[in-house]
Formats: structure tokens, C-alpha cells, sequence
């Protein structure tokens, strides 16, 4: 059986504060932060987002895998102690986040699952909530199975692209978090195209925003608030 796993999104906006600092001030504060906040979950990795969105500079994703009903509760302790601390430099704008489970759609794990604790991270990291209709759940399982076929027909013809899905019900204003890794955005865009023009598509009720962000290890993230 697959063990349940916490995927947690969260987007910082560095604020003016921050900025006024001397560039090795901005580097000494920045890699303190990280330092604390990697140290919330048994995995964590920095990305940036700024200018592919304006509301957030940094993205931090953690997976943390529960073992036991307090795990999430002693995840979020610890990431808010992290976060408390430099919320005058670094502020919280946007958490998304979720539980892992087996798909009713597909049987076993995808040759394009990611994997949250393997250290090989894609250049580009996609993530979005979503949320489907009513009349999604109201149709039946083999009316659904039938479109979901669909629609992983089409993601199997893009095997260098990277997916993960988290589920939210009751948990946060989304019913998923959608999130993908890609070598190449071009070829990204054709794949969010192909599928759109798939009956699924129909029951998609809401499905932003819409985040990419570049994987940036600490050096790199650094070098750009020097």
C-alpha cells in the first residue's frame, strides 16, 4: 500500500525591508531563513517565481510523509515556528497544499509520477488548484472512467512531463493541487492545449491561479538577492 504523503506549496513575497538591505545582508538573511524553513519537512526545494507572477518571489514545496494523524499538525508547528521569525523580510502570501492517494481512475503508480523525495528536480515546476462541478460527482464512475481514459491518453503522449496530484477536500478552497515538472515549457503549453480539447474539460470548474516557478537549489537563489 502507498504511503500517504503531505505536499505543501507555500509563496513568499520579499518585502521592502528586505530589499533595503545591503546585498550581503539580503544573502546572510535569505540563507538563515532557508535554513530553518528546509528543516520543517523531511524533503523542501526552493523555487522562484518572480516575473512569471508578481504577487510571490519565492515558492517553497515540502513533502513530508504521515505517519501517524499528528503528522500534519506537527508539520504546520514547525513550519509556522520557521516562518514566524523573518515574516518583517519574508511574507507568507499563498499556502496550497494536500494529501497524496491512490487514483480510482488508473490502475498502480505512473512512470510520470513525481516523486517528492527523489533529489533530481525538473527546471520548471508547475502548480494549481482545481476544482471540478457538481455534475462531475453526480455522473457515474464508468461515465467518469470513460473521460479520464481520455484524458490520460493524452498525457501518456507526453512522457518527458512530470505529474502530482494532491487532494484537498474539506481542507482548503480547492479540491486538488495539480502540479507538474517539465524540461520544457513550450512543450508544456502544447500539453495543457491537448487536453483542454478533451470531454473532460466540460466538468473543470475552476483550475487557477496558475504558478510557474524555476527550481533554484540555495546558491542559485541566492546569487539572485545579492
Amino acid at each position: 500500500m502507498e504511503k500517504t504523503v503531505l505536499g505543501h506549496f507555500a509563496f513568499f513575497r520579499l518585502t521592502e525591508a528586505f530589499w533595503a538591505l545591503p546585498p550581503a545582508q539580503r544573502r546572510a538573511q535569505a540563507a538563515a531563513w532557508w535554513e530553518g524553513i528546509s528543516r520543517a519537512a523531511v524533503r523542501a526545494y526552493l523555487y522562484q517565481v518572480f516575473p512569471t507572477r508578481v504577487e510571490a518571489d519565492l515558492l517553497v514545496w515540502s513533502a513530508e510523509p504521515v505517519e501517524a494523524s499528528e503528522t500534519p499538525a506537527r508539520f504546520f508547528e514547525r513550519f509556522a515556528r520557521a516562518v514566524h521569525g523573518c515574516r518583517t523580510l519574508v511574507q507568507p502570501v499563498l499556502t496550497l497544499w494536500g494529501f497524496t492517494r491512490p487514483s480510482i481512475y488508473a490502475a498502480g503508480r505512473s512512470p510520470q509520477e513525481i516523486d517528492p523525495f527523489e533529489e533530481d528536480r525538473r527546471p520548471y515546476l508547475i502548480v494549481y488548484p482545481f476544482v471540478k462541478t457538481t455534475d462531475w460527482y453526480l455522473m457515474s464512475k464508468d461515465a467518469r472512467q470513460g473521460m479520464m481514459n481520455e484524458h490520460i491518453r493524452v498525457g501518456k503522449q507526453y512522457p518527458a512531463i512530470r505529474q502530482w496530484l494532491l487532494y484537498a477536500f474539506g481542507l482548503q478552497d480547492q479540491e486538488f493541487v495539480v502540479v507538474y515538472e517539465a524540461e520544457d515549457l513550450v512543450l508544456f503549453s502544447d500539453l495543457v492545449q491537448a487536453l483542454r480539447g478533451t470531454e473532460a474539460r466540460r466538468y473543470t470548474l475552476r483550475d487557477t491561479p496558475i504558478f510557474t516557478a524555476l527550481y533554484r537549489p540555495l546558491e542559485a537563489a541566492l546569487d539572485l538577492l545579492g
